[in-house]
């Protein structure tokens, strides 16, 4: 209590608070796109490609996203109602599973963009061999690891998330691993010119490197947009850790629920992006809503 006083007197933002109609309006309409998404790519044999399987993980994990943030605000209701107490065996459990939840949610998310990053960059610079280097068997091999991983470390990290020797090397891997993808596109970018001189002599090598720029094009949006979304959260979730009293830290945290908000707008966003980008996605969506009526 006299720390939540000291957190009160040191700063004068006032918190804000997003409506409950909002959130929940947000997290449904991120959860259905993204099951839109799955059932297309699930429902259309033409898409079952490397690609588009990457693309089901961002799915998934956006989806995590949304539900990890509509749980946690069911929790916090239940509590004012006095259904659920803050500090028993129980709801700490059950914290402790809404946290595994985030952190998955999160890493899903970064490796999902990394293999499309990956396999983006395959596709524009070895587009004569790709079949043969990511095969669906590979594609499904590289999801396989990228969720164990994925879980694993989502599950130490929540038990662990008290020491300071755990949240360093979570909150490090986030921008370490956008500076990798970043990397990865400057050189996709700047070696695309001279290598679509090279295989200028084929046929619809035009049309194929085009097809393929706007591939990476399309994974630049995608990155922007989770740097957009993700990022001011995971600021909060360090200030929280190193700085919980400080009066400029405090203020930024005030803004918790609007954080919390962009996080499920990344689930709503990124379906949106699918849909606009891909000709084959907007002609399978408009087949599945032809049949249903």
């Amino acid at each position: 209590k006299n720390m939540s006083d000291f957190s009160l007197n040191v700063t004068d933002c006032t918190q804000v608070v997003v409506p409950e109609e909002v959130f929940f309006t947000v997290a449904a309409a991120g959860i259905l796109e993204n099951l839109l998404i799955l059932i297309a790519v699930i429902r259309n044999k033409n898409l079952h490609l490397p690609m588009y399987f990457f693309i089901c993980s961002l799915a998934i994990s956006d989806m995590l996203g949304s539900l990890y943030k509509t749980l946690e605000n069911i929790f916090i209701i239940l509590c004012k109602m006095g259904y659920l107490t803050r500090r028993g065996d129980f709801e700490k459990k059950l914290d402790d599973a809404m946290d595994s939840m985030f952190i998955l949610s999160l890493l899903g998310s970064i490796f999902s963009l990394l293999a499309i990053a990956a396999d983006r960059y395959i596709t524009i610079f070895y587009a004569l061999r790709y079949h043969n280097i990511m095969t669906l068997r590979r594609a499904l091999i590289i999801l396989a690891i990228i969720w164990i991983f994925c879980a694993g470390s989502s599950i130490a990290i929540a038990l662990f998330s008290y020491e300071a020797a755990t949240v360093i090397p979570f909150t490090i891997l986030f921008p370490l691993m956008m500076f990798f993808i970043l990397c990865l596109y400057v050189h996709m970018f700047l070696l695309a010119r001279s290598h679509a001189k090279k295989i200028a002599s084929l046929p619809t090598s035009t049309v194929h490197q085009r097809t393929n720029m706007k591939g990476a094009i399309t994974l630049t949006i995608f990155l922007g947009v989770f740097l957009c979304c993700w990022a001011p959260f995971v600021l909060h979730i360090l200030l929280a850790r190193f700085c919980p009293h400080n009066p400029y830290c405090a203020c930024y945290m005030s803004i918790f629920h609007v954080n919390g908000t962009l996080i499920m707008c990344n689930a709503i966003i990124d379906p949106m992006i699918f849909a606009f980008r891909s000709p084959e996605l907007r002609t399978t969506f408009k087949k599945m809503f032809c049949c249903a009526r």
